[in-house]
């Protein structure tokens, strides 16, 4: 790889002969403009504002436009004897762990080569320091005429470093965040963490520009004359998001079937089946009725099952057994006992006014009418209707 710097590091009394190497490269594809009707290209030309001649790059310089529209001349010779220590060096001023480096400060990245034989020693153990110490470097550079701040870091068996910003460059997030109150709850910090469990890591160097190789080939189509455009397939925009609760659970199940995982997610606030469709709307699984529920609300109520009198199975079942007593006139002394018993018993609850010592005759005659009258509500069929 090609240096674009060469200089020195600077650690303390140490100095470490380096060369500057691009990190990093661009692939964006670029154009060139042209001419529509003919296809020829147009190219920039530098012109004198003065006398509209074209200049060329041997005689163009520096210069400081002011305020009032005015131009001050900066020749090379006047930045030359500025002092910059910088120049040459790669000045290093202090070692801080790599957390502390704010990452809207990154810039540019390069790698630092050592620079000849006798680098190589000071080149590997200012790199195992920072490998052992964990931490990076803060330091000083000059590079196009500008002194910047960078940040020295091990990559595999390589120094690289990084140009920050100044910290007065990094503008301040006034008036970005939501000037409205919000409140989150937790079930949906739980389903974001769901999602993002979901979604998990990605091996970065699998990640690639998807645009840049489709504009790739349509430009090897066209050159070769086969190039027929199809029709793209633009998603729809987003608007505003109606159930966040649906959104977060579609999302989720969504990442899991491109995973292959199967399964639904089911919350205590209940279950949503449909999510924000673009945004817009959100479909939200019906609650399913009780097996006994019909559509219908004379059906519902026609379902019901009607309430039992006395509300005991005990009291009938002794309806049956008088009912059948009634039936073959076979009355015991016991029988009827025992039936005016619970005749007294139920006229007490009803009245609150009868007594425990009534006759035996009124007895016996009490418990002869009560035994009709359940003969005749026992032989009387019952409707029955299914649950």
């Amino acid at each position: 790889m090609r240096s674009i710097w060469n200089g020195a590091i600077s650690f303390g009394l140490v100095s470490i002969p380096i060369k500057l190497v691009n990190a990093t490269e661009s692939h964006s594809i670029s154009f060139r403009q042209i001419h529509v009707s003919d296809g020829g290209r147009v190219r920039y030309r530098k012109v004198c504002e003065l006398d509209g001649e074209e200049v060329p790059s041997t005689e163009i310089g520096k210069g400081y436009e002011e305020a009032d529209g005015s131009i001050v001349p900066i020749t090379d010779e006047d930045l030359a004897q500025l002092p910059l220590a910088t120049a040459k060096t790669i000045e290093i001023m202090s070692f801080v762990p790599a957390e502390e480096i704010d990452p809207l400060q990154m810039d540019a990245a390069y790698y630092l080569a050592a620079n000849g034989a006798t680098a190589a020693k000071p080149y590997t153990l200012l790199r195992e320091a920072l490998k052992r110490s964990r931490k990076v470097a803060i330091a000083k550079y000059a590079l196009r005429g500008r002194e910047r701040l960078g940040m020295l870091r091990v990559v595999d068996d390589v120094i690289a470093m990084h140009g920050l910003l100044w910290p007065d460059e990094i503008r301040a997030p006034e008036g970005v965040a939501p000037e409205v109150t919000v409140s989150v709850r937790d079930a949906e910090l739980d389903l974001a963490d769901a999602l993002m469990a979901t979604l998990g890591e990605v091996e970065m160097a699998s990640l690639h520009d998807d645009y840049r190789e489709a504009v790739e080939a349509m430009i090897v189509a066209k050159s070769g004359g086969a190039f027929e455009p199809a029709e793209a397939v633009v998603e729809p925009a987003g608007g505003q998001v109606i159930d966040l609760m649906a959104a977060l659970e579609k999302s989720v199940r969504e990442a899991k079937a491109s995973r292959g995982e199967g399964g639904r997610m089911a919350e205590a606030s209940g279950e949503a089946d449909g999510g924000a469709e673009g945004g817009a709307k959100a479909e939200v699984t019906p609650i399913r009725r009780k097996a006994g529920a019909r559509a219908g609300s004379g059906a519902g109520r026609s379902a019901a099952a009607p309430k039992a009198v006395g509300g005991k199975k005990s009291t009938a079942a002794s309806a049956k057994k008088t009912a059948a007593a009634a039936a073959t006139k076979k009355k015991t002394t016991g029988t009827g006992k025992s039936a005016a018993a619970k005749s007294t018993s139920g006229a007490s609850k009803s009245t609150g006014r009868a007594a425990a010592t009534k006759s035996t005759a009124k007895t016996a005659a009490a418990a002869k009418k009560t035994g009709g009258a359940a003969a005749k509500k026992a032989a009387t069929p019952r409707k029955r209707t299914s649950a």
